[in-house]
């Protein structure tokens, strides 16, 4: 499959594997990668996932090919692919660790930019080039762009299509990590298990709190994170999470 995953103590790993292509995205590649990612949402195994490429690669971002001879209805279509995806990783309750290894541009950067966090070696390289096919930039990437870097900064990145190196992209706050070359995939899977020991469902509802961020005022946020903790304290890994801090141990968390 160029689209594979394994689960592993907690973990998912998610590998898009089509060397040959710069692991660009085929319209069934992308249904592999969404079905992936809402089994895991029911999955109580996984408690984190690593995203990433093979081949020095992250991803190119969607296959061209599949464009050759589009229509309104393809393009729709694609696009709600592409959605679909884009929102089943926004609304996983459980992190998402993309490593960014080579090129990450187009659907690929989009894929990033919805993880929760990025990790990138200084050989990675971002870029938005839809105008270089005629196209506005999509993937949900203009919304998420200007929330990292500002409505500023995001325009001239999308509008020049520029390719961003990785040490420029932590810099501008777009790179959770930058890692250097080698190391990546063992700083991912080593984040990955301090997440999978943590209380998972309060991390999920962590997630649930930045995309209230988004679109609500302060006195509708703080509605919503009362409800969010309310529910909290009364879990298991609350109770356990207080025990241990008391115990001075480190906490066994379950996810419930």
């Amino acid at each position: 499959m160029a689209v594979r995953s394994s689960v592993n103590a907690g973990v998912a790993t998610i590998v898009i594997d089509r060397p040959d292509r710069m692991n660009a995205l085929s319209m069934e590649m992308k249904e592999d990668l969404l079905s992936m990612l809402q089994s895991f949402s029911t999955n109580d195994a996984v408690r984190v996932v690593i995203l990433r490429g093979t081949a020095k690669a992250f991803c190119a971002g969607a296959d061209v090919s599949d464009m050759a001879e589009p229509s309104i209805l393809d393009g729709r279509r694609r696009l709600q692919q592409a959605h679909a995806i884009i929102k089943a990783m926004e609304h996983l309750e459980k992190p998402i660790i993309s490593v960014v290894e080579g090129v990450a541009v187009g659907i690929g950067w989009s894929l990033a930019l919805a993880s929760d966090f990025i990790l990138a070696s200084p050989s990675a390289r971002f870029g938005q080039v839809f105008k270089k096919i005629g196209l506005a930039p999509d993937g949900g990437s203009v919304f998420l762009l200007a929330q990292y870097v500002g409505t500023l900064r995001a325009k001239e990145l999308t509008m020049t299509a520029r390719i961003v190196g990785g040490e420029e992209a932590f810099r501008l706050g777009l790179v959770t990590e930058l890692v250097s070359d080698g190391k990546l995939v063992l700083r991912a899977e080593e984040l990955a298990r301090e997440l999978a020991n943590s209380a998972s469902l309060a991390l999920g509802m962590t997630k649930r709190l930045f995309i209230a961020v988004a679109g609500n005022d302060l006195d509708r946020f703080l509605e919503i994170e009362s409800h969010v903790q309310n529910q909290l304290i009364q879990t298991d890994d609350h109770a356990e999470g207080v025990s241990a801090f008391l115990q001075k141990r480190t906490p066994s968390f379950k996810g419930c």
